[in-house]
């Protein structure tokens, strides 16, 4: 087995169907298998994954992890996988037929960490190529990554303490790194992901906001590096302004240009985008003040 597609979910069941018929449709593809971790769903994700057995194009594996926590339902899938390399994806994206060969050609030597472009799109019909924007230098995201298994293995895998949304796919990146692992972006290797704009509403990206401050304060605690502090927003001048420049007047006015329909499109993503980052940092403050 040369490639394990490992999948954690929770109650995305329709979006599980989509990403398995995705693989599906690879064409050029290594052996490779793919592991669904269901974290704790109450929906159909199980037969949903049945059923893609039963098709029989790939071997695929149902594996369940009660409780909610993305690393612990990861490693749950590593702990299972097979293959040479793992490969990390969400269960909300859709893959183009060369998406797992563009992974295996990357891995030219046996110390990479490889990511793929990711190109966020409203629905399942849009099918944009990535441009620059898509470019990113992230040491690992868990939507689009490929990993030899044994170095997963010999830094321990995810840190299940990050037990809410956030950081534990970076800080698993910062061991990775210190234990010799390179970095390598394959353009190749993209895929689509699937952000409806009825879903993403500004509750559920707060709420997401909220748990990774309060993740990041965790990440700190482990590596309280320079460049963590940078990349956690942890740093002075950032925390001043949480502190002074960050009223609620402030932030109820950026929330109520980003939810108004008079507004235009782009001043709305700017709101939106100001009010999240506000929330984000107050709440790191508070996390580092406790």
């Amino acid at each position: 087995m040369r490639i394990s597609v490992v999948i954690a979910t929770k109650d995305r069941a329709a979006y599980v169907e989509h990403v398995l018929r995705s693989f599906e449709t690879q064409a050029g593809a290594p052996s490779f298998e793919v592991i669904v971790v269901d974290n704790a769903s109450t929906d159909g994700t199980k037969s949903v994954v049945e059923a893609a057995r039963a098709r029989g194009v790939f071997p695929i594996r149902y594996l369940y992890e009660g409780e909610p926590n993305r690393g612990k339902a990861r490693n749950l899938g590593l702990a299972h996988a097979e293959g040479y390399l793992v490969l990390f994806c969400d269960d909300d994206v859709s893959l183009p037929p060369g998406f797992l060969a563009a992974h295996e050609a990357a891995h030219d030597s046996s110390n990479l960490v490889v990511n793929g472009p990711i190109v966020n799109v409203p629905g399942y019909d849009a099918r944009p190529v990535p441009g620059v924007a898509n470019y990113s230098r992230a040491f690992l995201c868990t939507c689009n990554v490929s990993i030899p298994r044994h170095a997963l293995a010999a830094v321990g895998g995810f840190d299940e303490s990050f037990n809410l949304y956030g950081w534990e796919d970076t800080e698993l990146g910062v061991r990775l790194r210190e234990a010799g692992m390179r970095w390598k972006f394959a353009w190749d290797a993209y895929l689509w992901h699937i952000k409806p704009p009825g879903e993403n509403t500004l509750e559920v990206e707060t709420r997401k906001a909220l748990e990774r401050a309060r993740m990041a304060r965790r990440f700190l605690a482990k590596q309280p590096s320079a460049r963590v502090r940078a990349a956690t927003g942890a740093y002075p001048m950032n925390v001043l302004r949480a502190r002074y420049l960050l009223p609620d007047s402030l932030l109820a006015f950026y929330a109520g240009i980003a939810t108004s329909e008079r507004a235009p499109e782009l001043v709305r993503a700017f709101a939106r985008s100001q009010f999240l980052d506000g929330m984000y940092t107050r709440e790191l403050v508070r996390a580092l003040d406790e």
